[in-house]
């Protein structure tokens, strides 16, 4: 397998899945805005998205793939089936008891996940109803999770990536039928996210059909290989999804501020964009290509992989950071300023998406740095380290949160992944299993000075072309098209003329091996 190349598959899928996402959140902006009840579906959405990044996006397959791609090349592929059959009967029943528990629950968990809202009591019922349509949305999204961790340890890739683009569809055709049918849109969405759990699982089910692995239904057994699927699992679904997590931390503070949920959703919007179609299109490829090299003890490709993946992870996100960071304000304002999404709005949505852009490099080097510990069956060293971030998140962003309102929380958000990165990529040094090779050290400064070139050329590209992105819809967007295609191009000329990269290096890349 060529790595570079499968995650581009996957990449370029969710890059496809992410562009209708941010058409979808257009919709929705114009739609319901940042009032009361845009806060009350962004929340209830939390939940479901929480678990779909959670599972759907690499975390699952933490615990999964090295254990199904063990039976598949030790015993063949009859076991590989049984296993996963007798993980996906124990993971239903897991799940329908959560959802029964979670829906009766409901306004008790709100007051954890929004405990502002409650000091309005029409928000709070809002968020309390359209949670529970949308809830069901984790049942489907875990059992698709497991159905692209089998088609993933196979080396299909592109329907799990794919899975995404069904939510999104679903959701735009909830805004486009269901939202003129009812006074309230966000009850018309949350019945959007629930359908869209429905459709995906469909999806991956055909794939799953046409790769000659379909599942059969089994009474649950806890069997010794699903108790260490759990086992291992739990700390990794934690260490996997604490992006997510802290997100979410973030969401449950914000909830105390008019307005902070939708701008710091918005923001966490756009720089999610380049972490999915980077960071973590790129762990989902190198857990099963570790696993294999570990596997076969092929210790010098593992480590060949994982300095490549890190090279390549920053080859891109430095310079999507440093763009969104000078582009913020811009972005912000073309994707949408317009109907109930005001210009303050946009000042304030900005101002959260450059802190986060700071962050962008350690968010996507978690997703690179986990799968080499995953592919060696440790899920509780990044669960340790994951506790960590989390404590650190949830001190910063209330202490800063007094200070500084909704930018201390992204501060907080930010601040944790660095120190999780950090530990992360120092534990794998310290152990042996990570060093950044002479090619690695030489290429990342370069990228560094190739990337603020970039930056630069991009500040004075917006100053030219203000006046544009004041003009109506199709021309703002077209200066934005063009600032981005120009930054692009800048970008790469510099990386060609400093050595961080050379055309003949991308080309090998995507050669099929």
């Amino acid at each position: 397998m060529n790595l570079v190349r499968s995650a581009a598959t996957v990449g370029g899928t969710t890059l496809i899945s992410r562009l209708l996402g941010f058409l979808r959140d257009v919709m929705v902006a114009a739609a319901v805005g940042t009032g009361p009840i845009a806060d009350a579906f962004f929340v209830a959405f939390r939940f479901p998205n929480m678990f779909r990044s959670i599972f759907a996006e690499g975390a699952f397959n933490s615990a999964f793939v090295p254990l199904f791609a063990k039976r598949l090349e030790g015993e063949g592929e009859a076991a590989a089936r049984r296993f996963a059959e007798d993980a996906l009967a124990v993971l239903l029943v897991a799940l329908l008891v959560l959802t029964v528990a979670a829906e009766i629950a409901m306004p008790w968990l709100m007051l954890v996940f929004a405990p502002g809202f409650s000091e309005d009591p029409q928000k709070f019922g809002w968020a309390v109803e359209f949670t529970r349509i949308a809830f069901p949305y984790l049942l489907f999204i875990s059992l698709t999770a497991l159905q692209s961790a089998i088609l993933n340890s196979l080396g299909r890739f592109f329907p799990g990536a794919a899975a995404p683009v069904m939510l999104n569809i679903t959701m735009i055709g909830a805004i486009l039928f269901l939202v003129p049918l009812t006074d309230n849109p966000g009850r018309a969405l949350a019945w959007g996210v629930a359908a869209a759990g429905v459709v995906q699982f469909i999806w991956l089910a055909v794939s799953l059909w046409r790769a000659g692995m379909v599942l059969r239904l089994r009474m649950p057994r806890l069997t010794p290989d699903v108790r260490r699927l759990f086992r291992l699992g739990v700390p990794g679904v934690i260490a996997g999804g604490i992006t997510q997590v802290n997100l979410t931390i973030g969401t449950m503070i914000a909830s105390l501020q008019a307005g902070a949920v939708s701008w710091l959703y918005y923001a966490d919007r756009i720089y999610q964009l380049p972490l999915a179609v980077i960071g973590i299109a790129i762990g989902i490829v190198l857990l099963p290509e570790l696993s294999r090299r570990l596997r076969a003890e092929d210790h010098g490709g593992a480590s060949w992989s994982q300095n490549r993946a890190v090279e390549f992870s920053m080859l891109l996100t430095v310079p999507a950071a440093v763009g969104a960071g000078v582009l913020a304000a811009d972005i912000i304002r073309v994707l949408f300023e317009r109907g109930a999404f005001t210009s303050a709005d946009t000042e304030a949505t900005a101002l959260a998406l450059v802190i986060y852009a700071a962050g962008l490099p350690a968010f996507v080097l978690i997703k690179v740095f986990q799968p080499a510990f995953f592919a060696r069956e440790d899920t509780k060293t990044p669960l340790r380290f994951a506790a960590i971030s989390i404590a650190v998140n949830i001190v910063a962003s209330f202490a800063l949160f007094f200070y500084f309102g909704f930018a201390g929380i992204a501060t907080g958000t930010t601040l944790a992944a660095w120190v999780n990165a950090g530990q992360l990529g120092a534990r794998l040094y310290a152990r042996g299993e990570f060093a950044p090779d002479a090619v690695l050290a030489r290429r990342l400064p370069l990228i560094l000075l190739a990337s603020g070139g970039m930056g630069a050329a991009l500040w004075f590209g917006a100053e030219a072309l203000t006046p544009f992105f004041e003009d109506d819809l199709l021309t703002s967007i077209g200066a934005l098209a063009l600032l981005i295609a120009g930054g692009v191009l800048v970008y790469f000329f510099l990386c060609q003329v400093t050595g961080a990269v050379r055309l003949g290096d991308l080309r090998r890349a995507f050669t099929r091996s």
